[in-house]
């Protein structure tokens, strides 16, 4: 059985030994003449090269400052029930951002500088937290919503988003902008419905008056205890025995004091946030935008131009060596 075993001979390892040397040193040698021919190319086409990255940093640039643009955020409260109207009021200014009104944009709603604003929307902030404390009936509505889908469906969903306390303000403008010139006045485009003043005059009215009613009621409380304090220091003066009933009235009337005092702290923080139907909380100005091509056109034309330049060549030289191929066979 061993007579019909191949024979491998040291001859035949060496042949293939130098068959891979071979093929390696032609691999190298491929690279050497490609790397050879690229120097080549570009020192013969050096000039036009040298026109094209000039042309394409100047242009990169020039292009550079027409697209850098800021993002703008402001915070806002919309009170009164006023989400929907404040909705619509953002999306009528993004219609006449798009048609291009910039006399609307600056007779009506006020923008100093109607044409350097690029966008505007408004999201909500999702905060459910908020949505459901003190709130029993949200939290139905979130379970109800939820049952049907996942939960963060539910959160999303417009019925409850636009009930969420605090919406993003976001608009797009092509220059650095400030305060004056471009939140103020959309502000006060925001807060002048006639409607909703009224509203805001009645609702602070309503506040107004329930807090003069719970410092009576506090007033009236304090009494009540200074008399059972006098009454008690009176039973410590004299030498009878007192026992007292815990079931008195009088931890109830503390209670209802303390959640008087709690509302009354309420209805002074809510009154900060009243001066106004959009209330605004905070803003964010001159964001730059840092997208995949902004402020990097100075980098991308130039690498471009050369790339489209080389490509161009190489179809040239290809269709030649097809052409001379096709008339010598012809």
């Amino acid at each position: 059985m061993s007579a019909n075993l191949p024979q491998h001979h040291p001859e035949d390892q060496e042949i293939d030994l130098m068959q891979i040397s071979k093929k390696i040193k032609s691999f190298f040698e491929r690279i050497n003449t490609l790397l050879f021919k690229g120097i080549q190319f570009f020192v013969k086409n050096a000039i036009i090269i040298a026109i094209l990255l000039i042309v394409g940093v100047g242009l990169g640039m020039f292009l550079d400052k027409k697209s850098i643009n800021y993002n703008n955020q402001v915070i806002v409260t919309p009170n009164f029930g006023s989400t929907d109207y404040l909705y619509s009021k953002i999306d009528l200014i993004e219609s006449k951002i798009k048609e291009g009104d910039t006399v609307f944009l600056k007779e009506v709603a006020g923008i100093k500088k109607p044409k350097e604003l690029k966008g505007i929307e408004i999201t909500p902030i999702a905060d459910v937290y908020k949505f459901i404390e003190n709130k029993p009936e949200n939290f139905e509505l979130i379970k109800l919503m939820a049952e049907d889908g996942d939960i963060k469906k539910a959160v999303e969903d417009d019925l409850t988003s636009k009930n969420y306390k605090f919406h993003k303000l976001s608009f797009v403008t092509d220059k650095i902008t400030n305060s004056k010139e471009t939140v103020q006045p959309l502000l006060n485009f925001l807060n002048d419905a006639s409607y909703y003043k009224e509203i805001q005059k009645e609702t602070i009215n309503n506040i107004q008056i329930k807090m003069v009613q719970n410092d009576t009621i506090i007033s009236q409380i304090n009494v009540v205890l200074n008399g059972f304090s006098n009454k008690a220091k009176g039973f410590l003066k004299s030498d009878k025995l007192v026992y007292y009933n815990e079931n008195t009235q009088l931890n109830d009337i503390i209670k209802t004091k303390e959640a008087v005092i709690n509302e009354q702290a309420d209805y002074r923080i809510n009154l900060i946030g009243l001066d106004k139907i959009v209330k605004d909380n905070s803003s964010t100005l001159n964001i730059e935008n840092k997208s995949a091509v902004n402020g990097r056109f100075k980098f991308i034309l130039p690498i471009l131009f050369i790339l489209t330049f080389i490509l161009f060549r190489l179809f040239i030289a290809f269709y030649r060596n097809q052409s001379l191929k096709a008339i010598k066979y012809n």
